[in-house]
């Protein structure tokens, strides 16, 4: 029959069906199957006209014994068979799964950590701003030193203290990140309302 074929000179159809399922020649020291590989490899030209009747590789083997490489085998080899690729693929879902979960937790992470704001350093800082008089609109004074507006610097609560012969210099905390305002330009600012304020000093300076 056909399969006598891979024994005499000239190659079957069934060479040509073993020869298509190998993706590369046997390695050496299988010089048997590599002659044979080499063999067959030389009708490459006429395999068409080779003789027999080219069928899946399969259906070469032992008799009896189901072919799975078609879809010409009955149907309970064929569940099976479909059992066999679904547990495989279901290994490799698992894998991917879990390469999926990893990597949603890295970029989780990432994110959270993007968003995480930097510590900003920060100041209180409660300023002495004196005017001039007893004369001195002090609610305007406070007014003008308010209006001072810059990134990084907020006003808080201010009052105003006696400082003698009936005059009262105005006490006001404001709270400043460090990297953006500093006590010399609040003092430049400050004393730009020279109708009013006569100087400008730091009663005190925390860290926050």
């Amino acid at each position: 029959g056909e399969r006598s074929g891979r024994t005499r000179y000239v190659p079957s159809q069934a060479d040509v069906a073993v020869f298509e399922a190998i993706s590369a020649p046997p390695p050496a020291d299988l010089c048997h199957a590599l002659r044979w590989y080499n063999h067959i490899r030389s009708y490459q030209s006429e395999k068409s006209s080779l003789p027999g009747v080219k069928k899946p590789l399969g259906q070469y083997g032992p008799p009896g014994v189901a072919d799975t490489t078609s879809g010409s085998a009955p149907t309970t080899a064929k569940d099976e068979d479909d059992d066999d690729i679904d547990l495989f693929g279901s290994d490799e879902e698992e894998d991917a799964e879990a390469t999926r979960l990893k990597e949603e937790r890295l970029a989780a992470y990432a994110a959270k950590k993007a968003k995480k704001p930097a510590v900003i350093a920060k100041s209180s800082i409660l300023l002495d701003v004196k005017p001039w008089d007893d004369e001195t609109d002090m609610a305007k004074l406070e007014e003008c030193v308010r209006s001072i507006q810059m990134d990084g610097l907020v006003w808080g609560q201010s009052k105003l203290v006696p400082v003698g012969y009936g005059i009262k210099k105005l006490q006001i905390n404001c709270v400043v990140e460090d990297d953006k305002v500093g006590t010399d330009i609040l003092e430049e600012k400050i004393t730009e309302f020279e109708d009013f304020v006569q100087s400008m000093d730091v009663a005190a300076f925390n860290k926050i």
